[in-house]
Formats: C-alpha cells, sequence, structure tokens
C-alpha cells in the first residue's frame, strides 16, 4: 500500500509540473499556481511516505 501512495505523491509532483509549466507558458497564472499548489501536496505527500519508512525499520 505504501508504493501506491509514493506513486500517487510522484503522479501529483509530475501533473503539478506539467500544469505550472503550461500556465507560464500561456500567461495564466491561476493555473500556474495550482500546478505550483499540486507539487507542494505531492513533495508533502512524499516527505510523509519517506518518515514512515524511517520508523518502519
Amino acid at each position: 500500500m505504501s508504493g501506491n501512495k509514493k506513486a500517487k505523491a510522484k503522479s501529483e509532483q509530475v501533473k503539478g509540473k506539467a500544469k505550472e509549466a503550461v500556465g507560464r507558458a500561456v500567461g495564466n497564472e491561476s493555473m500556474e499556481a495550482k500546478g505550483r499548489a499540486e507539487q507542494a501536496k505531492g513533495d508533502a505527500r512524499q516527505a510523509k511516505e519517506k518518515a514512515k519508512d524511517v520508523f518502519k525499520h
């Protein structure tokens, strides 16, 4: 199950980065901000999963 959550975190990071790039390319600040927020959410999820792994071992 942890692997699934790690994959979801990575997916959020990738989608956020893409959304931010598209927003920047077309000049849409709202889309760019949403992309950064999605990346941050993925980063937080990834950090949480890494912390869980540290305490498991």
